[in-house]
């Protein structure tokens, strides 16, 4: 088995890759794998550290049987009859990768998706999503600090890695504010960990509503906090993530008393914003900063002011509620709004470390193996062909 590790080519570049220099090592070491690595000038591990390695660097690499990495692949760089793994973006059938799954299907391309490698269980066993939450968490403070001028942060991406960025927390003066945290999995687990190794105390929701606080306090929302059952009946865990669309948003009170949102959940597109266009423009609409790690982006979305994604170099943006238009940020009638879509990009070695571990463990066995059930569920198409998970996509794909 020969796998090649591609450059990144999307726009803007993302400089996160698969398997760091070592790990590729590791696994030539202990698999029966070849490994190779496309050049790229971009790559947060450099072309030497692979070949300091052994790791061989080639440019072409229609030789190979697996080719990983990490976003989507343009549809021109895309090598026919070939499997690859990568985030695509394209199981909420996103309208903006349509024609890219489409040139999947027509190339004869097996594509397993990162995104949908689960266990029995349906657990994720490989993500970014901590690193996404860590990442969004300190931008924003970032941006609440840029906006208020209360208080003033060095951004995630200046940092060499995150030991780097906490050496700045120990020295952290925040003001009292209340921060509300959206989400239990992985990427809210993310946010947590950095609100307190900023020194940030967390409460539950019902002080974080009741009570005032002289020093600044987070709280964190599972989904009984933010959704009630339509009809009144108690909340079933199950059920909402069954049929969402039979429930309604109960998110009011803290929006009335929170000055920023860092939302980190996983959204179904039938269950209901956490709160609405008409809401935002409330005088009891307290928050003034987004950060909007979950980045659904409108109409279907669960936060109506992300209108875009951000990004790195430009990451907040102004919404207006009253004329629900973007505008420039940190403006007092304006909301500000932090939705990059490639977060863990700015904490890129971290995040890449602890991906390559997850796959070695979980995901690399199972290419062994004849028929694995944990790479059939993750694989979207294969022989111009969705996969038989993702046959609800052929609408999608048709357009």
């Amino acid at each position: 088995m020969k796998i090649g590790l591609i450059r990144e080519g999307k726009v803007p570049p993302d400089t996160r890759v698969p398997l760091s220099p070592e790990q590729c090592t590791q696994i030539v070491r202990q698999f029966p794998v070849e490994l190779v690595v496309e050049p790229s000038p971009i790559r947060c591990f450099p072309d030497e550290a692979y070949r300091q390695q052994g790791i061989p660097l080639q440019e072409n690499l229609s030789d190979c049987d697996i080719l990983m990495g990490v976003k989507e692949v343009p549809v021109q760089k895309l090598i026919p009859n070939k499997t690859y793994f990568f985030f695509s973006h394209t199981i909420k059938q996103q309208a903006y990768n349509r024609g890219m799954l489409r040139a999947i299907l027509d190339k004869g391309i097996r594509l397993v998706d990162y995104e949908v490698l689960t266990d029995e269980q349906g657990r994720r066993l490989i993500a970014f999503g901590k690193f996404a939450g860590m990442v969004g968490a300190h931008n924003g403070l970032w941006a609440y600090g840029e906006r208020t001028g209360l208080f003033h942060l060095k951004r995630m991406k200046d940092c060499l890695d995150y030991a780097d960025a906490q050496k700045q927390y120990l020295n952290l003066n925040l003001p009292p504010m209340k921060i509300v945290l959206t989400g239990t999995g992985r990427v809210a687990s993310g946010a947590a960990l950095v609100l307190r190794d900023m020194g940030i105390r967390q409460v539950s929701p019902a002080e974080f509503l009741r009570l005032q606080f002289d020093e600044p306090v987070f709280t964190q929302l599972g989904s009984s906090d933010y959704v009630a059952a339509k009809d009144g009946s108690p909340y079933n865990r199950r059920e909402y993530h069954h049929h969402p669309e039979n429930f309604r948003s109960i998110f009011r009170p803290y929006y009335q008393v929170a000055g920023l949102l860092i939302h980190g959940i996983f959204w179904d597109n039938r269950g209901p914003a956490f709160f609405t266009k008409e809401e935002m423009r409330s005088p009891d609409f307290n928050i003034q900063v987004i950060a909007d790690v979950t980045c659904d982006v409108a109409p279907l979305t669960s936060i109506p002011s992300t209108l875009r994604a951000s990004s790195i170099a430009q990451p907040v943006y102004g919404y207006d509620p009253l004329t629900e238009q973007e505008t420039a940020p940190c403006q007092s009638h304006a909301i500000d709004v932090m939705a990059i879509d490639n977060l863990p990009s700015e904490l890129p070695r971290d995040a890449s470390r602890e991906f390559g571990g997850q796959f070695i463990r979980h995901i690399l066995p199972e290419l062994f193996r004849e028929n694995s059930p944990m790479i059939e569920r993750a694989t979207i198409a294969d022989k111009g062909e969705l996969g038989p998970h993702f046959r609800y996509l052929e609408e999608y794909v048709r357009g």
